[in-house]
């Protein structure tokens, strides 16, 4: 299957930025993987609109229906504005937005959210699922303010089994909400097909994959 120009687009954009990186890098669970993914590379003007314009084509292409959209604090803010900005500017589809705070506001207006009132079908953003706990807090915060989440868009879907044998993005899918992804662990691999300088990173992301892959 070809690559969509939007995942051509951002795996570019994210080597360029050093947001995605080859090496040999020790996650929070102890794995020894073969490439870092940090979205918060992205951390320029041209690097967040490119960014954006990546999740905005995901988004569209996907045909989801959406209301709004909602940035979980903390690299979901910057992405949720950013995003709404691409939407309007790029595809003519102008949707509101939110964020939380980490802590409750008491004075001024107080609360935790932070921008248009949730309502309707909320899109959450973000740029991976690890845990897949951001997710379900912002979940229960959408559903508390009696909106729907419909679903979730990320930069790039490990494709990484867990403790449970499945990959966080499947369990997010079996709760019910559409994940839409702009690349995936398949997609990094196809892409260092393509550069024959890193042939000895696509050998170990091939063997990473077999081992851990879901």
């Amino acid at each position: 299957m070809a690559m969509t120009p939007w995942t051509q687009r951002f795996i570019d954009l994210a080597v360029e930025h050093q947001a995605l990186r080859f090496g040999s890098f020790t996650l929070k669970s102890g794995r020894q993987s073969p490439y870092f993914f940090n979205a918060g590379a992205f951390n320029d003007g041209a690097g967040l609109d490119g960014l954006a314009r990546c999740y905005a084509d995901a988004i569209m292409a996907s045909g989801h229906e959406f209301d709004m959209l909602f940035g979980p604090a903390y690299k979901g803010i910057p992405l949720a504005a950013a995003i709404a900005v691409s939407l309007q500017r790029d595809h003519g589809r102008n949707v509101p937005f939110a964020f939380n705070r980490k802590e409750v506001k008491a004075h001024g207006e107080g609360g935790s959210i932070v921008g248009a009132e949730l309502s309707g079908k909320v899109l959450i953003v973000d740029d991976v699922i690890s845990a897949g706990t951001s997710i379900r807090e912002s979940v229960e915060l959408i559903g508390r303010a009696g909106a729907q989440a419909s679903g979730v868009a990320i930069a790039l879907d490990r494709q990484e089994r867990g403790e449970d044998k499945r990959s966080a993005v499947a369990a997010v899918r079996e709760s019910g909400l559409e994940v839409i992804t702009i690349a995936s662990l398949d997609d990094l691999i196809a892409w260092l097909d393509d550069h024959d300088d890193l042939a000895d990173h696509r050998m170990a992301m091939a063997e990473y994959q077999s081992r851990y892959g879901a």
